[in-house]
């Protein structure tokens, strides 16, 4: 396939550098569709995502369809022709779109597949404490996560990498892997695998609040990699004088001889606050308390008492 007619699919940032990559090494991209844009901030001005953002500066066909599964949207797409799909960081695709393509649809997903089906996989393998990630890129089936996989790049995850900067990597590395599959399948030579399943495939469902809590009774270094696994959002989260008192950056000392109850505070009330945890202890760093900016220890130690 000479040239190929590419419909784009994405939101967030996670998704600018597959689409960059996309457009500097000249692949034809027929339309971006996006999601609507939406009021935020204080006046409620309409926001639009990243991916909109990018497309419009490269004067690409934006499209921003409230119902994937309306008629005209379709009708509109099916005219394009199109060639291929990708989809990097977007709601579920109808079966009608994805299979629309000549060549199919394909997906970028942040981890190694099947492990980590789901809306948060960068966030639940820090969580789980993994030392090793990666990136998937598969086509798209009617359950979700499960096609048959193309390609997979693995990637380590440093002991102090929080989710922030791990999102921030995989961005990058899949944005290669996309390009990658793109000229695999312009080739012709693409061949692809079907997802092994076994009973201990781990998931990584959306993060709700009540997820967030940190539970000062595990083992030190679960509540660690929780902490990081939460940053920078949306957050682990405990109380403290009845308020909400995020964390987002810490570090940790294992304990076992210590009779301090788990729980309990240990601070100077200047320079540093400890928190029992099972095994250890627990050193705050990066936190915000409900209602305030977010500071280090020092500066929240200096304007609040424990």
């Amino acid at each position: 396939m000479k040239f190929m007619r590419i419909i784009f699919f994405g939101t967030p940032e996670f998704a600018v550098p597959a689409l960059e990559i996309l457009i500097k090494n000249g692949f034809e991209i027929s339309a971006v569709i996006t999601a609507p844009d939406k009021p935020a901030g204080r006046g409620l001005k309409l926001h639009i995502s990243p991916v909109k953002e990018c497309a419009l500066k490269n004067n690409l066909l934006v499209l921003q369809p409230e119902k994937l599964k309306d008629i005209q949207f379709y009708e509109f797409l099916k005219n394009l022709k199109p060639d291929l799909g990708i989809v990097v960081a977007f709601r579920m695709l109808p079966d009608s779109l994805f299979s629309l393509p000549k060549a199919g649809t394909f997906n970028l997903h942040a981890s190694l597949l099947p492990d980590y089906r789901g809306a948060a996989p960068i966030n639940w393998a820090i969580i789980n404490g993994e030392q090793m990630t990666g990136m998937t890129t598969f086509f798209l089936k009617h359950e979700i996560d499960t096609g048959d996989i193309i390609f997979q790049e693995k990637m380590q995850i440093d002991d102090s990498e929080d989710a922030g900067s791990l999102h921030d990597k995989l961005k990058i590395e899949g944005a290669k892997l996309i390009l990658k599959t793109v000229e695999e399948i312009r080739k012709g030579t693409i061949k692809t695998y079907p997802q092994l399943m076994s009973e201990g495939i781990k998931k990584a469902p959306k993060i709700f609040r009540d997820v967030c809590e940190l539970n000062w009774e595990l083992p030190v270094k679960k509540v660690y990699d929780k902490i990081r696994g939460l940053s920078p959002y949306p957050g682990a989260w405990s109380k403290l004088n009845g308020k909400i008192l995020k964390i987002f950056e810490s570090s940790y000392v294992s304990d076992s001889s210590s009779t301090t109850h788990t729980g309990e505070i240990i601070t100077d009330q200047k320079t540093f606050i400890k928190i029992k945890c099972a095994d250890g202890f627990l050193t705050l760093k990066e936190i915000q308390m409900e209602g305030k900016a977010r500071m280090n220890t020092q500066e929240f130690l200096r304007g609040n008492k424990i």
